[in-house]
């Protein structure tokens, strides 16, 4: 990397003058003379830019931004080149009771920083009040140990034509994943990739998503983040991610750093390498809070360029301005400011445009929908994303959920949106794990669940796809953990056992955690098998939790966000091998039959007349009335006459009972295509009429036998 100065000096840097620049684009933006900066801020007096030698530990200059147009502060520096070190300090008022945290004594990192130098470490010098007195200025400078940002070579990455594999929502399966945990145990992954975004698109990783049938790689945050102050006392670390303070920049964390490859370029090789394996890559992405925290946080960058715009504030009856805490985490960013909305569209267009990903999973949506009335899917940022000509093409996926109040908007987003359906995951774990218990949910409530949930979505003109559903996410009991633990075994986080979620709606098979009785291990194991199938065969957008198809435990932690060791990392050496040739047999099977269409089935009819779905009880009759309603039976069938993509009608049967049934089947010879039952779902080869005996806990797929006789 050339030196970005004629010599690391102040005798050089005094040589070179800053110019007015432009106001566009924001950040740090180089071209044959020199670089450009920009920054937003709408309550500031000056900004300044401080420049440092290569390695960031000596500040070499410190001007002004010669010039303002409107809410931006921009100059240009002659001369600059790639390699160049710097950050920011804004000068303004000092009034904590207003929102405005100004403190010049403060080095900022640019929210437009494409790569990022140093490592943080929590010092009372990047807190902007007084340690005793967080209102009083705290004028130690914090220089010395502040994050910078480093301008970037010209951008000569070569795609090779990539392009992206455009799945269509009725044929798109999601897999979640967090780098590191997915392959830093995997074997076949050479140990200088493991953990990292080379791993990811490492052979044998491709393999495992070709074999599964997964078409879109859903990647926990990769952005920029930090380890909360707490974690960083006990010794813990964000193993999750979600503590963003850079949403340009990758964590240089999850790179290996080999063949000269840069965490950018490294991440470009792996979206690249999983398009031409017609594998999408989504972007879990945070533009609901950032790592600054609360009122008492430190002053890293948003903060300090002007809190009063980047985070949304009320004011007590003595008039005096608090943060809004609608992601549970201090702060909740402010996408009504114009600069702010700016700076998260900027930022999804550099990761749609420049990183080539294919959408994106938006972390407690609904703060970017909330309006100064709450919530409102007409809000400036979605009409900003309805329009914009790359992002309205874009996978968006919404976790329709947020702290704050009227905080609940599942199936409220605007159409075309998918989002995380948890009734449909408390729903399935009701069904099929509470066995024998009343108030559990009743037929008809599975029903709904299994077709699309149309109660959510289909009276807002959404579509079935719309509803992505799973048993299983990052966020909870991973799905052995499910059906071996009733309670939760959270001490190794820190928070005496009282953080993750209490109603899990788990069973543990009659002994909590690992048993070696073979009863136990065997319910165990057919549980697994109907709550993925039940998930992957369901309409709607199916998602699986990485490690859930070879049997990944967490020690019965629900909440392991900070958890970077054994707890979370796949062991590979220990994979249940059926279960991955059981998933990927459930998965084959919805892509070639499609069971249940894209498209909203009304009773038994469809929406163009045509015969849809007949439901049916146990003697083969219609299941209706009060039978739907019956808390004492959960077992039922469906006769599915318009698939998505067979040909032929399909029977799927159903017993959430703990005793095998009997089950009248439509007339004709039928043949179980799949069987929940079986290790790795098998098909039956001989056919049956009349009347089958239908096993407990137990999900099957019945087609026409047209086989001669």
């Amino acid at each position: 990397m050339s030196n970005p100065l004629p010599a690391d000096s102040a005798t050089a840097a005094e040589q070179r003058q800053l110019t007015a620049g432009r106001p566009w684009p924001l950040g740090a933006q180089r071209d044959a003379k020199g670089v450009n900066f920009a920054v937003f801020s709408a309550h500031a007096q000056a900004i300044e830019l401080c420049l440092f030698d290569s390695s960031g530990g000596t500040q070499i200059e410190r001007m002004p931004l010669p010039a303002r147009s409107g809410d931006i502060w921009h100059g240009y520096l002659e001369g600059a080149e790639p390699g160049l070190v710097y950050g920011l300090r804004a000068s303004g008022p000092w009034r904590p009771e207003n929102g405005h945290w100004f403190n010049p004594a403060k080095l900022l990192l640019d929210p437009y920083a494409r790569d990022i130098v140093g490592r943080f470490e929590w010092r009372a010098e990047h807190f902007a009040g007084q340690a005793d007195h967080p209102e009083r200025l705290d004028q130690h400078d914090n220089a010395a140990f502040a994050l910078k940002a480093r301008v970037l070579d010209p951008d000569l990455f070569d795609w090779e034509g990539d392009q992206p594999p455009g799945i269509a929502p009725a044929d798109t399966v999601i897999y979640e994943l967090q780098v590191k945990a997915f392959s830093i145990r995997n074997p076949a992954i050479p140990a200088e990739l493991r953990g990292s975004y080379a791993a990811v698109a490492h052979p044998a990783s491709i393999a495992h998503f070709k074999r599964l049938g997964i078409t879109t790689l859903e990647l926990l945050p990769v952005h920029y983040h930090l380890d909360e102050q707490r974690l960083d006392s006990l010794r813990l670390t964000n193993h999750w991610g979600y503590n963003s303070l850079g949403f340009f920049c990758l964590d240089p964390k999850f790179s290996a750093g080999i063949d000269g490859l840069t965490p950018r370029d490294e991440f470009r090789t792996m979206v690249k390498a999983l398009h031409r394996a017609g594998i999408e890559v989504i972007l879990d992405v945070v533009y609901n809070h950032t790592a600054e925290s609360d009122a008492a946080g430190p002053s890293l960058s948003f903060r300090g360029i002007d809190n009063a715009s980047y985070y949304r504030h009320h004011s007590d009856s003595n008039h005096r301005c608090h943060l809004e805490n609608f992601s549970g985490c201090g702060n909740t960013l402010d996408v009504r400011q114009p600069g702010v909305l700016q700076l998260v569209m900027d930022s999804l267009r550099y990761w749609a445009g420049d990183m080539h990903v294919d959408g994106f999973r938006f972390d407690l949506a609904p703060v970017l929908g909330r309006s100064g009335s709450g919530f409102d899917n007409h809000a400036e940022f979605f009409a900003a994303l309805s329009q914009d000509p790359l992002l309205s093409h874009v996978k968006l996926i919404a976790e329709p959920w947020d702290t704050g109040p009227g905080g609940y908007q599942v199936g409220n987003f605007p159409r075309g949106w998918l989002e995380w359906n948890d009734h449909f995951r408390d729903t399935m774990r009701g069904f099929w794990l509470h066995m024998g218990l009343q108030g559990g949910p009743t037929r008809a409530e599975f029903a709904l669940r299994l077709c699309g949930s149309s109660d959510l979505f289909e009276n807002r003109s959404r579509r079935p796809a719309e509803s992505i559903n799973y048993v299983v996410s990052h966020d909870g009991f991973s799905l052995q953990d499910l059906v071996s633990y009733r309670d939760r075994h959270n001490h190794a986080n820190g928070e005496n056992n009282q953080d993750g979620h209490r109603q899990n709606l788990s069973f543990n098979c009659g002994v909590e955690g690992a048993s070696n009785e073979f009863e136990v291990k065997a319910l165990r194991s057919r549980l697994q098998r109907v709550l993925l199938a039940t998930a992957l065969l369901a309409q709607g957008t199916p998602m699986l939790a990485a490690g859930d198809e070879l049997g990944h435990g967490q020690n019965g932690n629900n909440n392991p966000y900070c958890q970077d060791n054994e707890i979370t990392w796949i062991d590979w050496d220990t994979s249940d091998q059926d279960l991955i040739e059981f998933t990927a047999r459930v998965l084959a099977l919805r892509k070639r039959l499609l069971p249940l269409a894209n498209a909203w089935y009304s009773g038994i009819r469809d929406r163009t007349g045509a015969a849809g779905l007949a439901w049916l009880r146990a003697d083969g009759q219609p299941l209706e009335g009060d039978a739907w309603r019956n808390p004492d039976s959960r077992l039922l069938g469906c006769l599915i006459r318009q698939p998505g993509r067979a040909d032929h009608p399909l029977v799927l049967l159903v017993n959430g009972d703990c005793e095998d049934r009997g089950f009248e089947l439509p007339a004709g010879r039928w043949r179980v295509e799949f069987d929940s039952v079986d290790r790795i779902g098998g098909a039956h080869d001989q056919a049956t009429e009349g009347q089958l005996s239908l096993p407990a806990h137990s999900l099957l797929l019945l087609v026409p036998d047209t086989r001669h006789h």
